[in-house]
Parts: structure tokens; C-alpha cells; sequence
């Protein structure tokens, strides 16, 4: 079978963390697929991917964690694959040349659906960084034009594939905490904050690029493992606010060398209603001054046998195991091959396989573009409900009924 070509369309701060899940692939056997084209508007982006040694430096750190998939940088196409990809620098172009089977898209929020329509009306595949849209409603017109194609979408929601997400997913539906009663999550502060440039990209803070601030940003990842964990989301009660009303970048004797007007939310806090009765409380802020707070665990889900924390189950009259030591002894060997293919732990080669493996089998991928609309519509519910003052049904939201927030969006880039 010939190999799958990939084209990468925006070369920013997370394509390393892609191309090392490629790498993985790669290194497990799976090798049915090749880059073969990167695309940047800066053509300089795309070519330092390209060889060890060759072209322009790395980028700079933009996250002072090393954990942070921002923070990859030493990965390159030709540490997996023996050709090199032909560098774009109009994705246009790109695809009117036919240099792609499948588009993994990972340029700024504002360009997801401009890009993805042009893929999907010339039968390109096409997978998604999160937040998958800045809208509903350009969701679902590139959820529509997938369907109608047979053509598979799909966001890159890396979180879903790690052994915390499936493990504590696990402990849920298997009934082992009882009845979800209560969810709590969230914090204030972070490395963020309290007023700095989330990730040196001023876009993240202007409305009509980013779609919204913390809610849209983190949220994807936030409600992508709640929903996974507790299901769907009917109703939110949310404020949101931008606390910090202009944040810099500074160096690294603190002057500041950039600054931008944050037009969206850097903190929110909002009240839950899931469809299976449970109720939730969620916060989140890119500001704070001072001490950072948060819960332990980073959040916890309360049923009616006992209480998951983070990743610690403690179970009425029974002493605390973390979930995924219960998860690996009582799954079984076949779901942990199915959720973790020959020992692949990364979640952004997990998704990059399933996405993959979804284009060869003619379906859609776990993480489809209608997961990437249900992720982003409860963010958008929250800034639907600020601005409108009162509760929102996320179901409104996913469906083009409640549009306050996202009208301007919609109207200044024309999504009908």
C-alpha cells in the first residue's frame, strides 16, 4: 500500500511534539506514512524541521517547563524518514499541486477553517490542533463537508491518549466510584501568569484569532477529559473576564519587548450541569498575582462510593490506590493494547496513529471533528453565558442557536 503522505500546515512552537510522535510510530513499526511537505507562511519556520544540522536554528524555548510539548525542539523529518518534505509557503499551492494525502494543521486558531475548508473541498484528509474552531458554526460546516466527502477530520486532542485520561475514564464508567454526584477542577495562576504573553503568541489574546481567551485555549483540553470522564455537559453558568487588560513578553532582565490589548477571557469561573444529574464547579486563570491556588490533583470527581483526586481513588472505608495501578491490574491485556498499540505512551503518537489508521479503515478518528465541536462548546457556552448574563445550553451553543459571542467571529471571516 503506498504510503500516506502528510503535509504540516503552520510550523510553530508544537510541531516538534507532532514530528517526535511520528518518530515513535516510526520506531513501534508503524511506517505506512511519510511527510512529505511542510507549509509556513515564513518559509524559514518550515525548513528548520526538515534536517538535523541544516537550515535555520530551532525556535527558542516558549515554555519554561520542560514537560510542556512546547518545549520540543530537537526533531526533525529526516530523524524518521529518508526524504525530504518540500517546503510551502501558501498551503494553496500545496494543494493544487497534490503534494498531500492528509493535512496535520497546526497554525493559529483563526486559520483552522479557512485551511481545513480549502483541504477538505480538494478531498484532503485533515486533522486539527485544538481548539478545533473558533466557532460552532465553522465547525460544523467542515463536520458537514467531512460527511459528505467521506473524508476524515479530526483534532488533536493528545490528552484523550494518555494512561491518566483512559485510567481515570475507567474508574467512571466502570462504576467504581458509584454515581458521579460532583465535579470540581481548575486554579488560578500559573506559569503564565499574572499578565504575561500565554506562550509568546500575542494571537492567543485578540477575539477574532483566538475565538476566546483560557476558556477556548485550555478548555479544549479541560472539557475533552471531562466529557470523557463524566459525558456531556448540558447547562453552564460561567463569567469570564479578562483581569490582566494588557500582557507582555519580557526578557530576560524583565524589559518588555512585546505587549497586546487581551480582548478575550484570562480567567473564568463557571458552574456545571451534566447530563447525568452530576453538578460541577470549574475555574481557571492565566492571572494571579502572588501565590498560585489550585485543587490538589489539579481537580476531583465525587460519587457515591468515594472520590477520585486527581489520580488517587479513596473509596468509602478504604485506604487511597492510584487509579492507574487499579486500571493496569483489572482492564485487561487487550483493552491496554487497544488504547496503547505495541507499549506507545505518547499521547501525540496516539493520535496521530488513530488519526491514521481512521484514513485506512474509511471512518472517523476517536478524536473527530464532532468531539472537537463538543470540546469547544461548553468554552463557548461560557462565553456565551457572560455575555448574555444567564445559563446556556451547551446544546444551543453546538447547534447555532445561542451566537452572541461568536457573531462577530462568524461575520468578520463570512462562516455561514
Amino acid at each position: 500500500m503506498a504510503k500516506l503522505r502528510l503535509g504540516f500546515v503552520g510550523c510553530g512552537g508544537i510541531t516538534g511534539a507532532h514530528l517526535r510522535g511520528l518518530k515513535i510510530l516510526r520506531e513501534k513499526g508503524y511506517d505506512h506514512f511519510e511527510v512529505s511537505a511542510l507549509c509556513s507562511r515564513n518559509w524559514e519556520n518550515a525548513a528548520r524541521y526538515v534536517e538535523r544540522g541544516k537550515g535555520p536554528p530551532p525556535l527558542p524555548p516558549i515554555s519554561p517547563s520542560p514537560h510542556d510539548p512546547l518545549s520540543v525542539r530537537d526533531v526533525y523529518v529526516r530523524d524518521f524518514q529518508g526524504t525530504d518534505p518540500k517546503i510551502y509557503t501558501d498551503h494553496r499551492l500545496m494543494l493544487e499541486e497534490k503534494a498531500v494525502d492528509a493535512l496535520v494543521l497546526l497554525s493559529a486558531v483563526s486559520a483552522h477553517f479557512p485551511v481545513a475548508l480549502d483541504a477538505l473541498e480538494r478531498g484532503v484528509h485533515v486533522f486539527i490542533e485544538k481548539p478545533f474552531t473558533t466557532t460552532a458554526r465553522a465547525a460544523r460546516r467542515l463536520i458537514e463537508l467531512a460527511e459528505a466527502s467521506g473524508l476524515s477530520l479530526g483534532v488533536a486532542e493528545n490528552l484523550r491518549y494518555y494512561e491518566s485520561t483512559r485510567s481515570t475514564g475507567w474508574a467512571v464508567h466502570s462504576g467504581l466510584l458509584g454515581a458521579v454526584q460532583m465535579v470540581l477542577g481548575g486554579g488560578v495562576g500559573n506559569i503564565w501568569s499574572p499578565d504575561v504573553i500565554v506562550a509568546k503568541t500575542a494571537w492567543r489574546h485578540r477575539k477574532l484569532e483566538a475565538g476566546g481567551g483560557g476558556s477556548m485555549d485550555i478548555g479544549a483540553h479541560i472539557f475533552d477529559r471531562l466529557r470523557y470522564q463524566c459525558g456531556e455537559i448540558e447547562t453552564v453558568s460561567a463569567l469570564a473576564r479578562a483581569v490582566e487588560p494588557i500582557r507582555y513578553t519580557r526578557d530576560e532582565a524583565g524589559k518588555v519587548i512585546e505587549e497586546v490589548r487581551c480582548e478575550v477571557d484570562d480567567t473564568f469561573f463557571a458552574l456545571l450541569e451534566f447530563a447525568n444529574g452530576a453538578i460541577g464547579n470549574l475555574l481557571f486563570s492565566w492571572a494571579g498575582h502572588g501565590e498560585h491556588t489550585g485543587f490538589e490533583g489539579g481537580g476531583a470527581i465525587y460519587g457515591s462510593k468515594g472520590s477520585l483526586k486527581g489520580e488517587r481513588v479513596v473509596l468509602d472505608g478504604q485506604a487511597p490506590v492510584e487509579v492507574g495501578e487499579l486500571f493496569r491490574q483489572q482492564v485487561g491485556a487487550a483493552a491496554l493494547e487497544r488504547f496503547f498499540p505495541r507499549g506507545i505512551e505518547d499521547g501525540f503518537a496516539l493520535e496521530l496513529l488513530e488519526f491514521i489508521s481512521a484514513i485506512e479503515q474509511g471512518r472517523q478518528p476517536e478524536t473527530s471533528g464532532v468531539e472537537g465541536l463538543k470540546d469547544i462548546a461548553p468554552g463557548l457556552a461560557i462565553l456565551e453565558s457572560s455575555e448574555l448574563g444567564r445559563p446556556v445550553a451547551v446544546a444551543d451553543v453546538e447547534e447555532c442557536r445561542v451566537e452572541t459571542w461568536q457573531g462577530e467571529i462568524n461575520q468578520h471571516f463570512g462562516i455561514e
